[in-house]
């Protein structure tokens, strides 16, 4: 049984199967490259047949368009969150760590396929949406509050960018995931340290928001 499939005999919900597709075919284009990457692949790897497979996704390019969307849809909901609390240093570490969090799951392997496959991206993914740019401009303005010097800005800038800039630095070594988020969490503590100095240092955290 490869990691991605379920025990024997077992039922797959719908959206169970739609997130072991993502989770089969990421492993695949970061193993063998995208373009050499086929459905049938995908569907072997997970021991399903390709109809099963077309009914969630129609293409290679509509797997990765989901798993970018995905991404950014629960950032946005994150930042939807911090919208509405009351701003404080408290909020601005949480948030961060929040968004750190999600930037080290999902996102660090997102990531190191974007850096890997530009143009295929570039392609498969819908114009008119929103750049990660702007949800980093959102956040940034949501941690520090109005007022902020550039400094401070670019500060928080560099630190929700750490697990992009880790990845990339990661490039042409034999970092890990982990090596690459522990590395990311290191810097992002660094730069904020003189903004929250009496705050402990920047932990992962859960991917869900507290109860208001």
């Amino acid at each position: 049984m490869t990691k991605t499939e379920s025990a024997p005999g077992a039922r797959r919900k719908g959206s169970q199967t739609r997130a072991e597709i993502q989770e089969a075919a990421l492993t695949l284009f970061t193993e063998h490259g995208y373009d050499a990457t086929s459905m049938r692949e995908i569907a072997e790897q997970l021991g399903i047949t390709k109809a099963a497979l077309y009914y969630h996704f129609d293409s290679k390019e509509a797997v990765i368009v989901s798993l970018f969307t995905d991404h950014m849809r629960a950032m946005d909901e994150l930042l939807d969150w911090a919208a509405g609390q009351p701003h404080s240093p408290e909020l601005a570490a949480e948030l961060l760590s929040r968004w750190l969090t999600m930037s080290s799951q999902q996102g660090v392997r997102n990531m190191r396929f974007a850096v890997a496959n530009h143009t295929a991206l570039k392609t498969a993914m819908p114009t008119g949406q929103s750049s990660p740019l702007e949800r980093t401009d959102r956040a940034t303005r949501l941690i520090l509050g109005p007022g902020a010097s550039v400094q401070d800005q670019l500060s928080v800038r560099l630190a929700l960018l750490s697990v992009h800039s880790a990845v990339l630095a990661a490039q042409g070594t034999e970092a890990t995931n982990d090596d690459i988020v522990t590395a990311a969490m290191r810097t992002a503590t660094l730069l904020v340290s003189h903004l929250f100095p009496d705050l402990p240092l920047l932990s992962l955290r859960g991917p869900e928001p507290p109860a208001e």
